[in-house]
């Protein structure tokens, strides 16, 4: 059986994208789509990735959104810092859990965010 390899996009609306797309340059690292085909695009590492559809009734992410990205992070608790030394509101789960911590955000149109810290990344 063929399979994907991982994840090539993720392609969402969004009222201003330009902006939105520089909000997550600025404070997350991740880059600009180039606008040729010769300058690379932002790398992700590689990593764990999970791959989950919710059911329509869940509480786990705001109802009237239909994604939640996760981002893995090395540092949790410095990302947290940055983002909030630049006034953005972030939550950091206080429970530590088998798999990492976790922290979540929403982007400037709301749309929800959650970050991860890996266990194995833990010292």
């Amino acid at each position: 059986m063929q399979k994907v390899l991982g994840i090539g996009g993720l392609f969402f609306r969004s009222s201003d994208p330009d902006a939105l797309a520089k909000w997550y340059a600025d404070h997350l690292g991740v880059d600009l789509v180039p606008d040729n085909y010769d300058d690379p695009c932002w790398m992700q590492q590689a990593g764990p990735t999970v791959f989950s559809p919710f059911k329509s009734d869940t509480t786990y992410f705001p109802a009237d959104k239909q994604w939640m990205i996760n981002f893995r992070v090395a540092d949790l608790d410095g990302m947290v810092a940055q983002l909030q030394g630049a006034d953005i509101d972030v939550k950091r789960d206080p429970e530590t859990y088998p798999n990492g911590i976790f922290a979540r955000l929403h982007d400037p149109e709301g749309n929800p965010i959650e970050l991860w810290e890996e266990q194995d990344n833990r010292t």
